[in-house]
């Protein structure tokens, strides 16, 4: 029992240097990041068809924060996806230990490309959407804090969400899920996406439709990824 608990500690204490390590990073990267935040500004404004305005000094800094935090979250993920593998690195084989390293860079471009998917893609056909909704009835007037809000909402959450096969190969390659139990949840999965599409989004049956099809398409390319990590691990287990 005593042993127990101090195998328990010692994991307490390992995730906990792990955590540490992690958030330093994010607070590094935040603070380089906020050095350079007017650049970032401007990059996404340059294009912009519409005059932003505030309402107070703070406007100004909450988005400063905002860009400065996503660009810190951007950064840190390949050190979180490669924390979280030295932590859970004792507990798999050699082969496992190779296959699942190889997985961290993937994490990070895939968290990239689904940034860019959301900027480039989704935000401005939704966005345009929207302005053509007006029928020059209103004037437009954008704040920045309520731009920036919605521009957040359009992008950051595909960045995470495209990371979904990546995550599914690693489970089904550490033996925490397999692509039989993806299928037997489907219909649960996608209420799921459905739910987070609505989340996300405008309440306009078009945003939704436009974010449900690529979550729904992410799933299937998880599950088939999912099949060929799992025959692959068990033809491994069947040489060893």
């Amino acid at each position: 029992m005593k042993n127990h608990d101090m195998d328990l500690i010692g994991h307490f204490e390992e995730l906990r240097k792990r955590l540490i390590l992690i958030l330093g990073t994010f607070i590094l990267l935040f603070i380089l990041s906020f050095i350079y935040v007017q650049d970032i500004y401007h990059w996404l404004v340059k294009d912009l068809q519409v005059k932003l305005a505030i309402l107070g000094p703070s406007d100004i800094l909450w988005v400063y924060m905002i860009l400065a935090s996503v660009a810190a979250i951007a950064g840190t993920i390949p050190m979180a996806a490669y924390q979280t593998w030295l932590f859970v690195r004792p507990g798999l084989k050699e082969s496992e230990r190779r296959v699942t390293l190889a997985y961290i860079p993937a994490l990070f471009i895939l968290f990239i490309i689904g940034i860019c998917f959301g900027y480039f893609v989704i935000f401005p056909t939704v966005f345009q959407f929207l302005l053509s909704m007006s029928e020059d009835m209103f004037m437009a007037f954008f704040t920045t804090e309520k731009y920036f809000t919605f521009l957040i909402h359009m992008t950051l959450p595909f960045g995470f969400l495209f990371e979904l096969p990546v995550i599914i190969m690693f489970l089904t390659s550490v033996g925490v899920l397999n692509p039989y139990r993806l299928q037997k949840i489907r219909k649960y999965a996608y209420f799921v996406l459905i739910l987070i599409a609505i989340f996300i989004t405008p309440p306009d049956f078009l945003s939704d439709i436009l974010v449900v099809i690529p979550l729904i398409f992410l799933y299937e390319c998880s599950v088939g990824l999912s099949k060929i990590v799992y025959r692959r691990k068990q033809q491994l287990n069947l040489a060893a």
